[in-house]
């Protein structure tokens, strides 16, 4: 066999376009298996189509459910829907990551095939070292959150010490990987001023969803600004922007409305809108009544789940970097400018050509599961939107629509959150891939009318 035919056929077998959503596959029908177990279910019954879109909600990293996760599965279905999102966690920010470290050039691809090929491993040492820092701090991180919230069920609710535990390491498994399930039927409303489980949990939604190669570039940079990358800069400060307008916005538009956080105190207020603006960042979690806010903030959310949270983390939506990188391209285009500039750093044609690939294919999967759900149900217009957008941007938040879609229409809302978590790696990988193609000729150049 020629070398051609070797790294022609490991480009194949290393193809992302068919690995991510074949991994993530084959992990939602083991997840399915076992939930189907009739052990799995607190009433000994087997529902094969609860099952399902429970693991893909799992393992998506969602948070959407038909049925009580508190008391529909046992605790031996609990546990599997733990070990599904910390799976789908782990894999979503490992193969991520692994991909943005090879857009930046720290793997090259023909490395990576040479070595695979060479030594007959599945990957260079680097890649390794990658792969163990992010488990490292996967852990640390979920631990360190598990004992807080440990400490704070034991001594306040009264739970005893294995049920404090138990909900402590469910909770930080949960939050750090924005997945958003938790083991109470009222999820996280009977905490919403409770500062001690609100502030660890938005703390490890915020860790797990920025990315860890900002990690890993702030640890190697620190607070030189001045050679961060273009995409550090962009994660920053477009996490801190919305983080920011998020919680502003949320107590405005709450602050009197005694459905959510009108009836607490200025404290509970405060903490309130801090949930309510790091849960709609694909978090899942709810301390509110969803069904009960206000028209301004449900579109407020609307865009916060949309753009989701930093690249190659837990989050999903079509990421902050996405969202900032096509306002300075709109903003250089306004100004008549020839190239899109940030800081002292010029940014790619491809970057610009990807980001807007990405948009645009979410607005097209909203707009077909927003069709899709009309057609099936009747239910208004602007539920049936939330539920896909969050079902998109794996938020998990709901206006308590999701438990009564028809079968049909569950499937639908399984499938938008299969190509909003698999799909967002999926196009990225491709398109990363395809920009180091070689282009051999070009075509004649046309300008045509836009707008």
């Amino acid at each position: 066999m020629s070398e051609v035919d070797v790294v022609t056929r490991s480009r194949k077998r290393s193809n992302p376009a068919q690995i991510v959503p074949l991994s993530f596959l084959l992990v939602i029908a083991v997840g399915t298996a076992l939930l189907s177990l009739p052990f799995a279910h607190a009433s000994g019954q087997t529902d094969h189509l609860a099952a399902a879109f429970t693991t893909v909600s799992a393992v998506c990293v969602t948070g959407l459910v038909t049925v009580d996760t508190a008391t529909y599965w046992t605790p031996f279905g609990q546990a599997v829907i733990l070990l599904l999102i910390q799976v789908g966690g782990l894999g979503t920010m490992t193969l991520a990551t692994l991909l943005a470290l090879l857009v930046r050039g720290k793997i090259t691809l023909a490395a990576s095939i040479r070595a695979q090929t060479e030594t007959k491993t599945s990957g260079l040492g680097d890649v390794r070292g990658v792969l163990v820092r992010i488990v490292r701090a996967t852990l640390l991180a979920e631990g360190v959150i598990a004992v807080f919230l440990t400490m704070r069920f034991r001594s306040t609710y009264d739970d005893d010490l294995a049920t404090a535990a138990w909900h402590g390491l469910f909770h930080a498994v949960s939050s750090f990987n924005n997945a958003g399930f938790a083991l109470y039927s009222d999820n996280l409303i009977g905490f919403v001023a409770d500062g001690w489980i609100i502030g660890p949990i938005c703390l490890a939604i915020i860790a797990g969803g920025i990315g860890y190669p900002a990690y890993f570039e702030l640890t190697r940079e620190r607070f030189r600004v001045s050679m961060w990358s273009i995409y550090l800069r962009l994660t920053v400060v477009g996490y801190a922007t919305l983080l920011v307008v998020g919680f502003v916005a949320f107590l405005l538009s709450e602050w009197g409305n005694p459905g959510t956080i009108g009836t607490l105190d200025v404290q509970g207020k405060l903490w309130g809108s801090l949930a309510g603006s790091v849960f709609p960042r694909t978090a899942g979690f709810n301390s509110i009544d969803y069904g009960n806010i206000r028209p301004e903030t449900l579109v407020v959310h609307l865009v916060l789940m949309f753009i989701g949270g930093g690249s190659a983390g837990t989050a999903g939506g079509i990421k902050v970097t996405t969202f900032f990188l096509l306002g300075y391209v709109i903003w250089s285009e306004t100004r008549g400018w020839s190239e899109v500039r940030l800081g002292n750093r010029r940014v790619s044609g491809a970057s610009q050509r990807q980001a807007l690939t990405v948009a645009l294919l979410g607005v097209g999967l909203v707009t077909a599961g927003t069709i899709a759900l009309v057609v099936l149900t009747d239910h208004p217009l602007d539920r049936v939107v939330f539920e896909v957008v969050s079902a998109f941007g794996t938020v998990g938040l709901s206006m308590n629509l999701t438990p009564q879609l028809p079968p049909v229409a569950q499937l639908v809302i399984m499938g938008v959150m299969f190509c909003g978590r698999v799909g967002t790696v999926t196009v990225a990988s491709a398109l990363a891939l395809s920009s180091t193609r070689t282009v051999r000729y070009h075509l004649p150049e046309e300008h045509t009318v836009v707008g």
